[in-house]
């Protein structure tokens, strides 16, 4: 035991400054993919209260468009892409100890790319 912990503490010493192990790459990625999830989930919350004041706003077409029912089907489609894409781009890495830092990368980036989304589906007018 005494002889990994050595190889252990001399390989940590030997790391470059600000250099991360993976585990350390792997928390990161898991952490930016959470924060942007909530930023996400913020979004839906606010896009969905919008269309749902639109949907009871709109009389004219009997009974309104159906924004929130839309909008609904397209998150619900939207998070199978997200997910079965990441998993493709992970699996780049499969085995590897890079696949889930590849994995949060990719929710990370697309759950982004959806907030914008769902912000500019709040329409003025």
């Amino acid at each position: 035991m005494l002889k990994h912990g050595l190889v252990l503490a001399l390989a940590l010493t030997a790391m470059p400054a600000g250099a991360q192990t993976q585990a350390q790459m792997t928390r990161t990625a898991e952490q930016g993919y959470k924060s942007a999830d909530a930023a996400m989930t913020r979004e839906w919350n606010a896009t969905n209260s919008f269309m749902k004041k639109r949907d009871s706003a709109d009389r004219s077409r009997g009974g309104g468009f159906g924004y929130a029912a839309a909008l609904l089907a397209s998150q619900r489609a939207w998070l199978k892409y997200r997910d079965s894409q990441c998993a493709i781009e992970g699996g780049e890495f499969a085995g590897g100890s890079m696949q889930a830092t590849a994995r949060f990368g990719c929710l990370a980036d697309l759950s982004r790319e959806r907030g914008k989304r769902l912000a500019a589906l709040r329409w003025q007018g």
